[in-house]
C-alpha cells in the first residue's frame, strides 16, 4: 500500500512539473500568439449565387426572332487577268509590273458578287438596322427571317458611311418581332453580352462573352467609339445585334481584327439612336461643324503648355469664317467642354460636335494661357469636303542642331514648292531619330511659332530657340500643306 501511494504521489509531482515546464516553454516561444487559420483566409460558408447567368438558353430563344440574315448582290467591274507572256523586255523592270498588268489584261468586264451579313428588326413595319458595308453598292438585298425562313426583298432607306450604319425596310403582311434598344452608356466593363448573327452563312448563331473595354478607337472612321467584346464575332456577323443580359440591344457588331481571336467591336447603340430618325426621314445624317482642326495633347505637349495632365482637344488651326473663328477660338486653345459635355480627350470633340444639330447655339470652355474662357458659337452643318488632311509621310534626311535645317521663304521657294506662306521658315532637312523627328517635324513643314513667339525668318527662330534653351520641352506651331499643327520638341 505504501509503495502504491508513493507511486501515485510521484506521478502527480511529475505531471505538475511537466505542466510548469510546458507553460515556461510556451511563454518563451510565444506559441500561443500564432495566427489561426480562420484569421488568415476566408473559408466559404455556403453556396452563393453565380455572378453571371448559368445559362443563356431561355434568353437566346427570346432574342433570336428579331435577328435576320442579309445577303446582297453587287455588280463589280474588273479586268480579267491574263498571264504575262514568257518573253519580257528590258523595259519591264523600268515600268514595273503594275503597268504591264494593265497592258496585258483584257478590257473590264462585269460580274456579280454575293456577300452575307446580319441585321435586326427595330420596328413592326419592317425597318431593319445593319452596317453600311453590308449593303454597300448592292443591287439586290435579300432579308431572311430567322424563325419563318421567309425571304423578303429589302429597300435601302438611309445610309451613313461615317458611322457604318444602314437602315433598310421589308414589306411584311404580319407584325414582325422587334428588338428592344437599350442604353449603351450603362454598360460596364466585364458585363455579360450576347452576339447573334450569320457568321460564315451559319444563320442563327449565338455567342456570348463580356465587355472587354469601351470607347475604343481603331481607325475605322472619324467617330470611332467602339465597344470591345470577346463574344465571338466573325465575317457575316456584321450588322447583327450585341445584347446585354436583359435582352436589350447595346451595340451593332461591326469589326474584327484580322488574325485576332476574341476581339470584336460594336457600335454603341446610343450613337445609333442619335442619327436613327435622320436615316429614316432624310436618308442621310446631317452633322454639326465648327471649323477647327484639333490634335491629341501628348504628355510632352502638356508639359510644354504648363498643364497638370493631358486632357481636352488642342486646336491647331481655325478655318476663317467658320463658327469657331467667329466665336474667337484661336490656335493653341484647349477645348475642355462643349455644350456642357466634358472633352476628356481629342476624340470626344468630333463625336459631340457631330451629334449637335446645326443651328444650335452652344457654349464651350477653352483654356488659353492658363486661364479658362467661356465662348459661344452657333453650330453649322458639316459638308462632306470639310475634312482636315494631314501629310504623314516620313522623309528621312540629315542635318541640324535640333535635327532640322531651315531656309527663309523666298519668292523662288514659294514658286518651286507651291508655298502660299510668306512668313515662317521652311524645314528642308530632318535628322532621323533627332528631337525634332521624334516630335513629328517633317521635311516640307513651315515653322510659324516657337513657344507662342512668331517666327518670320531664321533669325526669329534662332532667338526663340536661344530663349528656350533651358527648357525641357518647347512648343512649335507648324503648317503642313493645308493643315496647322502643334508639335512638342523635347530638348532634354
Amino acid at each position: 500500500m505504501k509503495r502504491k501511494r508513493f507511486g501515485l504521489k510521484a506521478l502527480v509531482v511529475v505531471s505538475f512539473m511537466s505542466l510548469l515546464v510546458g507553460v515556461f516553454i510556451t511563454g518563451r516561444l510565444d506559441i500561443t500568439n500564432t495566427t489561426s487559420a480562420g484569421d488568415f483566409w476566408k473559408d466559404a460558408t455556403g453556396r452563393e449565387e453565380p455572378i453571371g447567368p448559368p445559362s443563356f438558353a431561355e434568353l437566346a430563344k427570346k432574342l433570336m426572332p428579331p435577328v435576320v440574315n442579309i445577303s446582297t448582290t453587287q455588280v463589280v467591274k474588273e479586268r480579267p487577268l491574263v498571264p504575262f507572256p514568257e518573253f519580257r523586255t528590258p523595259f519591264d523592270e523600268f515600268f514595273g509590273d503594275e503597268f504591264f498588268k494593265k497592258f496585258y489584261n483584257g478590257p473590264p468586264r462585269e460580274f456579280k458578287r454575293h456577300s452575307l451579313g446580319s441585321g435586326f428588326i427595330i420596328n413592326k413595319e419592317g425597318y431593319i438596322l445593319t452596317n453600311y458595308h453590308v449593303i454597300e453598292n448592292a443591287t439586290e438585298i435579300i432579308v431572311t427571317l430567322s424563325e419563318e425562313k421567309k425571304e423578303y426583298r429589302a429597300e435601302p432607306i438611309g445610309k451613313d458611311k461615317k458611322l457604318d450604319l444602314a437602315l433598310v425596310k421589308i414589306d411584311a403582311k404580319d407584325d414582325l418581332p422587334v428588338a428592344v434598344l437599350g442604353d449603351s452608356d450603362e454598360l460596364q466593363i466585364g458585363e455579360w453580352v450576347i452576339a447573334i448573327g450569320n457568321p460564315f452563312g451559319l444563320g442563327g448563331t449565338v455567342t456570348a462573352g463580356i465587355v472587354s473595354q469601351k470607347g475604343r478607337v481603331i481607325g475605322a472612321g472619324p467617330y470611332d467609339n467602339f465597344i470591345q467584346t470577346d463574344a465571338s464575332i466573325n465575317p457575316g456577323n456584321s450588322g447583327g445585334p450585341l445584347f446585354n443580359v436583359r435582352g436589350e440591344v447595346v451595340g451593332i457588331n461591326t469589326a474584327i481584327i484580322a488574325g485576332g481571336q476574341g476581339i470584336g467591336f460594336a457600335i454603341p447603340i446610343n450613337m445609333v439612336k442619335d442619327v436613327l430618325i435622320q436615316l429614316k426621314e432624310k436618308g442621310r445624317v446631317v452633322r454639326g461643324w465648327i471649323g477647327v482642326t484639333i490634335q491629341q495633347i501628348t504628355p510632352d505637349i502638356a508639359l510644354a503648355m504648363g498643364l497638370k495632365e493631358p486632357g481636352g482637344a488642342l486646336v491647331s488651326s481655325v478655318l476663317p469664317g467658320d463658327p469657331a473663328d467667329k466665336a474667337g477660338i484661336k490656335p493653341g486653345d484647349i477645348i475642355v467642354e462643349f455644350d456642357g459635355k466634358p472633352i476628356e480627350e481629342m476624340n470626344d470633340l468630333p463625336r459631340i460636335v457631330a451629334a449637335t444639330p446645326p443651328g444650335k447655339k452652344v457654349k464651350l470652355k477653352v483654356i488659353r494661357g492658363g486661364k479658362t474662357l467661356t465662348l459661344a458659337l452657333t453650330v453649322k452643318e458639316k459638308r462632306e469636303e470639310e475634312t482636315a488632311k494631314v501629310d504623314t509621310r516620313d522623309r528621312k534626311t540629315p542635318a541640324g542642331k535640333l535635327g532640322i535645317a531651315v531656309r527663309d521663304i523666298t519668292p523662288e521657294l514659294m514658286e518651286r514648292y507651291n508655298i502660299d506662306e510668306k512668313d515662317g521658315v521652311l524645314v528642308y532637312n530632318v535628322t532621323p531619330d533627332s528631337p525634332a523627328h521624334r516630335a513629328g517635324i517633317r521635311r516640307g513643314d513651315i515653322i510659324k511659332e516657337v513657344d507662342g513667339k512668331p517666327v518670320r525668318n531664321k533669325e526669329d527662330l534662332r532667338r526663340a530657340l536661344k530663349e528656350a534653351e533651358d527648357k525641357e520641352v518647347i512648343m512649335v506651331w507648324i503648317k503642313r500643306r493645308d493643315t496647322l499643327l502643334y508639335r512638342a520638341i523635347r530638348l532634354k
